[in-house]
């Protein structure tokens, strides 16, 4: 179908709602066959009043016995309303006395809404209504109806319209729908044809259980759920396909410079850092850029892994760029690979967004002329001014939070005469198998599923913050054993300035109460040598007890702090609790996390506590943080554009992503012309995320 057929030819659509619907993606006739229903409603049949039950949607007819305008905390229009088997309140809180006159004894309304309790009994408030001549007067629908997904100007009843006359203009135009599925592929698994899948979904009758139709199972939803994944998977293929045309160079070396970090180390990788170690340089040695995701839990070792692949990449005389989302990651990492590899004889150098003046010049010197071979930075590192001398490797810390696009800005600094750099994107955020197979389709995927040995156990338990003062005798009670804590205030109002100033505040009156006690403060707002200076002090146990924003939430390793306590835990997600819960036991202490909850908790917050309680493994949590939480949150909302499904629930419809990986191989093996049709309908301008 021509993706081109104008919008104009419904009748209604001008300027002003053609604008309105481009804000949905609707930019002609073929999208909005492909703006689908997120839900369906039964109007299909009247149900009687006696038979209502509570938070039950329905559609119910009887004759108005009265309408009076109530008068209590708030004005209120209540009209009662009869049929042979009960009577029901229909309460409107905004109208006004035209309305009120329509309601008069003896009229027949027919209505739609979800009954609730209320003063009288079951109520329905402010339910969508019509008033009828007769019994007989507009039998109610034919189908199911649909519900879409709407933006401000534009109601469900006008969208309903504009697709009833795309439907039916289609129809009487008999215009084409492409079918990018193979025909063999649809006979196989039964399914039916696009233009009987899109016509089922708009206009399903009304046979169809509400239950079937809400599952995702019923063979028309199936048809386009397989073919939006099928779009996705073959959208980062042919992202990864891109990428490898270029080529890379291929890293040959003695393992030399592998061998003398290894020796000046007080520890042994595990068996999980050696098979990912190798996984790494297996990859190195092609000629093709290496895209390989590394999964580790908290303290798994991941920066160990990140550097033994550097001592490679170095050695073959090529610079090394390791990117870290905030400055105080960045700075862990530049102090931990500055340890390792000064004394080795490889320069390091850092680049941040806050290096001004003539440190800046003098980063963005030695960077351009190789002096500096091994750059640690945040996203300053991709700034148009920053030159590589002879990038071989990047390094991508914490991948979700910057998101495809920023990290092939990076890989753009390396092209060394048509050849790119390799890439190791490394996160401590365990990613579901659900989203890894689908988000990051690009990359091959290695787990470092081993923690080093003598970590200790984190005892997690949920605390009402009634009990704050227990909580803060806890505090004491471990820093006079000599060990070390953190109290962390979490956001409020998603607004930095009133997180800081609660953290400055809990500071303050932690230093009242535990003046015997070096108390120390960080928080996102502060200098970014304020920052490491005391960091630098915490780790030297020159404080006691550490009062930090989320800005600790990676990259901290302290040892000798045994103690968390996280305040108002139920305003964070799973991912980054756990986040949070893994700078402590990191030494051989036992290890605790309080987390000091506000009552009443929603029911999504207690069930976040129970999972942090029962479970400290990183992989376990991001799934249920998945099912809480959904794929936009847990991925970013600068990852690519999974969190735009418009048919398809990662969650859900998991048990089809080893299907359409395999869809995704035998059509761009067979039917290559399909590809990018298929890509262009389903993600459209979004494509733009994995094409940069």
């Amino acid at each position: 179908m021509d993706k081109q057929l104008d919008l104009t030819r419904l009748k209604g659509v001008g300027p002003k709602l053609r604008e309105q619907l481009q804000r949905l993606n609707i930019h002609s006739l073929a999208d909005l066959m492909f703006h689908l229903p997120f839900r369906y409603e039964d109007r299909s049949r009247i149900q009687m009043i006696g038979s209502l039950q509570h938070q039950q949607p329905a559609v119910i007819q009887g004759e108005v016995r009265s309408a009076d305008v109530l008068f209590g905390k708030r004005r209120s229009l209540l009209v009662k309303i009869a049929d042979h088997s009960g009577v029901l309140s229909i309460r409107f809180y905004h109208f006004n006395a035209a309305q009120k006159s329509q309601f008069r004894r003896g009229a027949l309304v027919r209505c739609y809404g979800e009954a609730r309790r209320g003063a009288s009994g079951l109520e329905l408030y402010h339910p969508e209504y019509q008033l009828l001549e007769t019994s007989l007067d507009d039998l109610p629908e034919p189908q199911l109806t649909p519900v879409y997904p709407t933006t401000e100007g534009i109601s469900q009843q006008r969208i309903r319209l504009l697709m009833e006359q795309a439907l039916e203009w289609l129809a009487a135009n008999n215009i084409p729908l492409d079918d990018l599925l193979p025909l063999d592929w649809l006979q196989q698994w039964g399914l039916p044809s696009l233009k009987q899948a899109l016509l089922f979904l708009h206009r399903p009758p009304r046979e169809v259980e509400l239950a079937e139709m809400a599952s995702g199972h019923h063979p028309a939803q199936r048809r386009l759920i397989l073919e939006e994944l099928l779009a996705h998977q073959l959208s980062m293929q042919r992202l990864r396909s891109k990428l490898q045309q270029q080529g890379a160079p291929a890293i040959q070396d003695t393992w030399t410079l592998h061998n003398a970090l290894l020796e000046q180390l007080p520890f042994t990788p595990t068996r999980a850092q050696q098979r990912v170690t190798v996984d790494i340089v297996t990859d190195l040695s092609q000629p093709l850029p290496m895209l390989r995701l590394i999964q580790g839990d908290v303290g798994s070792g991941k920066t160990l892994v990140a550097a033994l692949a550097a001592c490679h990449v170095l050695e073959a005389d090529f610079q090394v760029a390791l990117m870290a989302p905030t400055e105080i990651l960045a700075e862990q990492h530049f102090q931990n690979l500055s340890g390792w590899f000064e004394p080795l004889g490889i320069h390091c150098g850092w680049l941040a967004g806050k290096t001004k003046g003539k440190a800046r010049v003098a980063a963005l010197e030695s960077i351009a002329s190789g002096q500096a071979r091994l750059i640690v930075g945040t996203h300053a590192l991709f700034q148009d001014e920053v030159q590589f001398h002879r990038l071989g490797l990047v390094i991508v810390d914490e991948q979700h939070r910057f998101g495809v696009h920023q990290r092939l800005a990076l890989k753009e600094k390396g092209n060394l005469g048509g050849l790119s750099p390799h890439q190791l994107i490394m996160t401590a955020t365990p990613i579901p198998r659900t989203l890894a197979m689908s988000a990051y389709a690009d990359l091959d995927t290695s787990i470092i599923d081993e923690l080093p040995p003598g970590r200790t156990p984190i005892t997690t338990v949920a605390v009402s913050d009634q009990r704050r003062e227990e909580v803060i005798q806890r505090v004491d009670n471990a820093c006079r054993e000599q060990a070390q804590a953190y109290w962390v205030c979490t956001l409020i109002e998603e607004s930095e300035a009133l997180q800081c100033q609660a953290a400055e505040n809990t500071a303050a009156e932690l230093a009242e109460q535990l003046s015997h006690l070096r108390i120390g403060l960080v928080h996102g707002r502060m200098k970014t040598s304020e920052k490491a200076a005391i960091m630098a002090a915490f780790k030297a146990h020159e404080l006691d007890l550490l009062v930090a924003t989320t800005v600790i939430e990676v990259g901290v390793d302290v040892p000798n702090a045994s103690l968390m306590v996280i305040e108002n835990p139920e305003r964070l997600g799973l991912a980054q609790l756990h986040q949070l819960r893994g700078r402590v036991g990191r030494g051989s202490l036992a290890s605790h996390c309080v987390l000091l909850y506000k009552a009443p908790l929603s029911l999504t917050s207690k069930q976040r506590l129970q999972v942090m309680r029962e479970s400290q493994d990183g992989f376990y949590i991001a799934e249920q943080d998945l099912m809480l939480r959904g794929p936009g949150e847990v991925l970013g909302t600068r990852q690519t554009g999974l969190q735009m499904l418009r048919v398809a629930d990662l969650q859900r419809d998991a048990e089809l992503l080893p299907q359409v990986r395999e869809m995704a191989t035998q059509l761009w093996q067979q039917h290559p012309e399909r590809v990018e049709p298929l890509i262009l309908r389903w993600l459209g301008d979004a494509e733009r995320y994995a094409a940069v």
